[in-house]
Order: structure tokens, then sequence, then C-alpha cells
């Protein structure tokens, strides 16, 4: 059984200071609820550590209460930078031979079939991540205001989570991470300093991340379409509060 490290500890402040992106409702649960209800029902995940903003304890065993875990979780506080959280979340993580997903809390619509292929890349090839070639024509700009290059779209990938890895050679890469005080905007990237190749898993479904407050729209359209196709095929997913009323 794998662990899952999901990075909940973000203040998303773009949604305004006094709305944190993680409790707001997609389908009539929170987005955390969401993301959480998803790894807490795959078959392969035996322990969830979630790392959170301190003094968010109580509101996150709601949340727990809410979908009704089953899986066994703890609760970590994040760090200054999600690197530093992700390396709280690992040091929790309790089987350091075996697998973990690293996955961002506000990206609640990864499904079964991503997860299952993530943590079979991680188990051969030590590293995987999720991701979705470039499909849209690339320009770089040197100034933010003209075209300084056009690059080549063909061998461009956007990265997603969830991110996987033998949790001994994530735990290496970051100590590397912090031991050089450089900065990574994930967790492949600290794999790099160590020579570490990440596997890409093609991620064929939309496994979008709730940025600003117009994503919410689309995300809603996403957990609904997930929701008609978990009913037609008997997937226990986390319905509506509608669906779950007796007919």
């Amino acid at each position: 059984m794998h662990a899952v490290v999901i990075v909940a500890a973000g203040r998303g402040t773009r949604f305004g200071p006094d709305r944190d992106k993680l409790f707001l409702e997609l389908g009539g649960h929170p987005v955390i609820a969401r993301t959480w209800s998803r790894f807490d029902r795959h078959s392969a995940v035996g322990e969830i550590v979630l790392v959170i903003r301190p003094g968010l304890e109580e509101a996150f065993e709601q949340i727990g209460k809410q979908i009704s875990a089953l899986k066994p979780y703890r609760f970590v506080p994040g760090g200054t930078e999600r690197q530093d959280s992700v390396w709280n979340g690992l040091c929790a993580v309790s089987n350091p031979a075996g697998l973990v997903a690293i996955h961002d809390g506000a990206r609640p619509c990864v499904n079964d079939r991503l997860i299952t292929e993530c943590f079979r890349m991680a188990d051969l090839h030590g590293a995987a991540v999720a991701a979705q070639p470039v499909t849209d024509t690339i320009k770089e700009s040197a100034d933010g205001y003209t075209v300084h290059r056009h690059l080549d779209r063909s061998r461009l990938w956007a990265v997603q989570t969830p991110q996987t890895f033998r949790v001994d050679l994530i735990r290496r890469a970051l100590l590397e991470v912090r031991q050089r005080r450089v900065a990574v905007t994930d967790d492949t990237a600290a794999c790099e300093l160590i020579g570490q190749p990440v596997h890409l898993v093609a991620s064929h479904y939309p496994n979008p991340k709730v940025t600003v407050p117009e994503d919410l729209p689309y995300l809603e359209f996403l957990i609904r379409s997930q929701e008609l196709e978990a009913a037609a095929t008997s997937a226990p997913e986390l319905r509506s509060p509608a669906d779950q009323a007796p007919a």
C-alpha cells in the first residue's frame, strides 16, 4: 500500500484575504473534500498525510468526517515555501521504502486511472509525474512585451500532480534542495538536481488546479461529468448532495 501527501497549506490569495479556495464548494462539497476523497477511495493508498496551515486542524477533521474517510490520515504543518511543506509531509510518511504520491489539494479532478498509472511508473522508474503535452503555440518573451523566440511545442509538457516517487528517493532529492538552499517550483525539479529521470505519465482527462475564481465553473462541469460517469459504472465517487437524496 502506498502513501499520499496532499499539500493544502497555501492561502490562495487570488480569491481574497478571507476566502480559502480549498473550502470553496464544488457541487456541494469543498474543493479539499473532493481531492482527499479521490485518494481515500483508491485501493492502492494505505495512508494520507495532509499538510495544512496551523490552526485548521478542526476544520480538516470535519472534512474527514464529511467524506467518511476510510484510510488512516494525519495532519502536519506547512512550511514557508511549498518545498518546505512537502518536506514536512514526507517526514510523516511511515514507510520510507514505499511509494508516495504528492498532490495539490486544489486539484480535485484527478481520477483513479491517472493515480494508478503514476504509482505504476514510479514503481518501475523511481519517479513519475502526471503531465499533458502542450498543444498551444508557445513563444518566449525576454521583456514581457514582445516575442523573443518561438519554442518547439512538440517537446513541451505541462506538468501536473500527482508527482509520484519512491519515498527514499524524493527525500534524498529534497534534502539536496535544502542543503543547496535553492527554490524549486515542483518536486520533479528536485529530482533533476540529483540526476534522477522522471517518467512522464500522460493525463488524458482534464486535471486542472483551482487558481482563480474563474476556474470554478469549469471544475463544476468536470465534477458533474465525473459523477455521471461514476453513476453509470457504479464507481465510488463523492457525490453531490442532490445525487444522494432518495428517489
